[in-house]
């Protein structure tokens, strides 16, 4: 195999799985360690990988502040957190992901006796003094940018939890029911979220269809519902449906109310 094409093979499984060490990387090119450590320092020093401990994750499109993101389509994440918060049952343990509309739900599950486990900073500040519900923060590596935990410390909380509900986010979901994330070392603590929970919830507002994202998350016969807006792709909530996904689209207070 020519290097070029090897470089190009090697971020691609990067984007779409994560972070992967180097001998799962050299197993899945073909080549020795030794190739494949010499193959992450070049495509690093070229600057379109970033090397972390035994491995690496590829470099994708610059991140939005948290802040910036929040500020975007609050009716819509305010309608599918409404919808959201009405799944919640008394005494469930409750996972929730990083995220704005995850934020959205949190502020709806104050004072609920259930118990929230998340990485996201965010959602741990909204929820930290409300004594009534039961709050676990995930360890692992700041993301200050995104406010988010992420790491093998993370994965590893994750691995010795279960939870009764999964309510995921995303930066994009394609026509086929692929669910993306842009940014690559969220991925695995995205999956290790889908292994703890029973069910899986996946919040995504209209215009996440298709959204943004390099790196796959999970199809769609990973996901019991979807809650998403009116507006939302006919065509990708169809692929959903198929697939035997319960599809709920959420209407905004105001478009309700008429």
């Amino acid at each position: 195999m020519l290097r070029e094409t090897r470089h190009e093979r090697l971020l691609k499984l990067l984007r779409e799985e994560g972070v992967l060490p180097v001998g799962q990387i050299a197993q899945r090119l073909g080549v020795s360690e030794a190739t494949a450590r010499r193959d992450l320092n070049d495509l690093a020093n070229a600057g379109r990988l970033t090397r972390v401990y035994g491995g690496a994750v590829a470099r994708g499109p610059v991140e939005r502040p948290f802040a910036e993101e929040e500020g975007d389509d609050r009716a819509d994440k305010d309608a599918i957190a409404r919808s959201a918060a009405a799944m919640v049952e008394d005494g469930e343990v409750v996972l929730l992901d990083i995220g704005t509309t995850t934020l959205q739900l949190a502020r709806r599950l104050h004072g609920r006796n259930i118990t929230v486990a998340t990485s996201n900073l965010a959602v741990y500040e909204e929820l930290k003094d409300d004594t009534e519900v039961a709050l676990v923060l995930l360890g692992g590596q700041v993301r200050r940018n995104y406010r988010s935990l992420v790491g093998h410390l993370t994965e590893s909380s994750l691995s010795h939890l279960y939870a009764d509900r999964l309510f995921l986010g995303t930066s994009g979901v394609l026509p086929d029911g692929r669910v993306l994330d842009t940014t690559d070392v969220e991925v695995p603590v995205k999956q290790a979220m889908l292994a703890s929970a029973r069910h899986v919830v996946l919040l995504a507002a209209a215009r996440k269809f298709p959204g943004t994202g390099t790196a796959r998350v999970c199809g769609p016969k990973d996901i019991d519902v979807l809650i998403t807006n009116p507006a939302s792709d006919p065509g990708t909530l169809a692929v959903f449906r198929e697939a035997g996904v319960k599809v709920e689209t959420a209407m905004d207070a105001e478009t309700e109310g008429r």
